[in-house]
């Protein structure tokens, strides 16, 4: 079987299997004569909206993907009001990637049942991928009014409100997503992440540590804990940090980091040998070129002025990242009063 139509069958709302089950004891009745002859159009119109809804699901089994939307639409052409028929199609929609598609039939199916917490989840998480966030936000809120301890729902809306930098709006969620399950590094990172945003980096540290523990450690893990150990002024604990990235992924942002960390440790031999390794390995980061001029600046004042080849590397540096990066006002003060 496709295994886009096994992730489908994965992503199901929660009780669609039952679901299913009913509605098709609802068409063995209708079959077997139990909708009445003299039934009204609409009547007749419901009951064959319901049928299609069945075989839908049916082509999805068979991996009929396209057959399945084509009925879901027969099913909406009957019953406009038939909010199964909508999930069908989104559900289709969204294991394909199409989002745009996803959001506009959740979003038919969460105005139809506004308490059926699955669809507005799934409303919310096709709304965020489409970077509509505010709306996102509101979506993930009605999810929680049905179904406050929903784990996912809670992580989901801390990274929506992360994501419009509004960080204490996010914190009660990203707490509450830890509490239902203090095991999920993702959640950890995220709450982390939240605490970083706030300016509190010693709780930051604590969360990415916990993290690392429950989770195989990542290049984005690990930046984030060596960011948050920088500001908390913990430097010789972020050194150690950056060398195990370094180890893990080399990168002109964790050896950029590492410099400046050394440059906080006095460490200034140490600290241009890691910037100048970051150009090597990105000529277009500019972060290291500073870092590279202000060691060189360093060792000219060190000297008395007297080192003019480290004052002219410094300049070339500095005007190095300047072209890459124009508004950098400090970095043209310094070329200004050394120049």
């Amino acid at each position: 079987m496709d295994d886009r139509v096994k992730a489908l069958k994965n992503e199901l709302p929660s009780g669609w299997k039952a679901q299913r089950l009913c509605l098709a004891c609802l068409a063995l009745l209708t079959l077997a004569g139990c909708v009445r002859q003299g039934a009204s159009p609409i009547q007749q119109s419901k009951a064959n909206a319901e049928t299609y809804v069945i075989q839908g699901q049916q082509a999805i089994d068979d991996g009929q993907l396209s057959e399945a939307i084509a009925l879901f639409e027969q099913a909406i052409a009957e019953n406009p009001e038939l909010a199964n028929a909508y999930v069908g199609i989104a559900d289709i929609y969204q294991v394909q990637g199409d989002h745009f598609a996803a959001e506009a039939a959740y979003g038919k199916a969460a105005r139809l049942e506004p308490h059926h917490f699955k669809t507005q989840f799934n409303h919310g998480l096709m709304l965020q991928l489409l970077d509509r966030l505010t709306d996102a936000v509101r979506a993930y809120l009605r999810a929680l009014s049905i179904d406050p301890d929903h784990h996912e729902a809670n992580l989901n809306l801390a990274t929506a409100y992360l994501q419009l930098d509004e960080p204490r709006q996010a914190l009660p969620y990203a707490r509450r997503a830890v509490q239902l399950v203090s095991s999920h590094g993702p959640s950890r990172v995220n709450l982390g992440a939240v605490y970083a945003a706030m300016g509190r980096h010693n709780d930051a540290v604590d969360e990415y540590q916990a993290a690392a523990e429950l989770m195989d450690l990542t290049p984005t893990l690990l930046i984030n804990l060596a960011d948050s150990l920088g500001k908390a002024k913990r430097y010789q604990e972020m050194v150690n940090t950056l060398q195990q990235l370094i180890r893990l992924e080399p990168s002109a942002l964790a050896y950029e980091r590492l410099g400046s960390a050394f440059f906080h440790l006095r460490r200034r031999g140490d600290a241009q040998e890691a910037f100048e390794q970051a150009v090597t390995l990105d000529a277009r980061h500019y972060p290291a070129y500073n870092g590279v001029g202000v060691c060189l600046l360093n060792k000219y004042l060190l000297s008395g002025r007297q080192d003019l080849e480290s004052r002219r590397g410094a300049l070339g540096a500095l005007r190095k990242s300047v072209q890459i990066k124009r508004d950098q006002p400090k970095i043209i003060d310094l070329i200004s009063r050394y120049g």
